[in-house]
């Protein structure tokens, strides 16, 4: 395995072109990172969410299994993850204000590499969910805010982002 180079991109080689990292000589740790996003919509959206008046169904549990789902599929999605064995996927959906939706996906691991692309996938699809769910009462939803919040393990250890 190459030594990785500060401030160099891991998923290039020396010429370039895009690779699959190997880890291959890592060692087995615990993995654990944690993401948000943000659903913005009208508070009446926000508010038919809660109170389960969306004829698709139970918006926050559907989109509760997405977000499970997406976090064990992402090398699927993602071309240079890796396929992990994923042990642990929570997604909270929780109301922010009046007009948003938070929903926070932690993911755990023991093995090789990081699932901070699985938490941050998880998020996503479970914010997109939410969307499909409600866009026929509110087509200007917005998903945004996608952002890894920490991580935990590894060689390069425990990072939390800036308040």
């Amino acid at each position: 395995m190459a030594a990785e180079e500060p401030g160099k991109l891991s998923h290039l080689d020396e010429k370039g072109a895009a690779r699959m990292v190997d880890v291959s000589a890592k060692a087995d740790t615990e993995r654990i990172a944690t993401a948000e996003c943000y659903v913005v919509m009208e508070p009446a959206t926000l508010a038919l969410i809660q109170e389960g008046g969306l004829p698709k169904g139970d918006v926050l549990a559907v989109a509760r299994v997405a977000g499970i789902m997406a976090a064990k599929r992402t090398s699927e999605l993602i071309p240079m993850c890796h396929p992990l064995p994923v042990t642990g996927v929570t997604v909270d959906l929780e109301p922010a204000g009046d007009d948003r939706l938070r929903i926070v996906a932690t993911v755990k691991t023991t093995g090789k590499t990081g699932v901070e692309m699985e938490a941050l996938t998880a998020t996503s699809v479970a914010g997109l969910t939410v969307y499909d769910m409600c866009k026929a009462v509110d087509k200007a939803m917005r998903v945004e805010g996608v952002r890894l919040l920490a991580k935990r393990g590894g060689k390069s250890g425990d990072w939390r982002a800036p308040e």
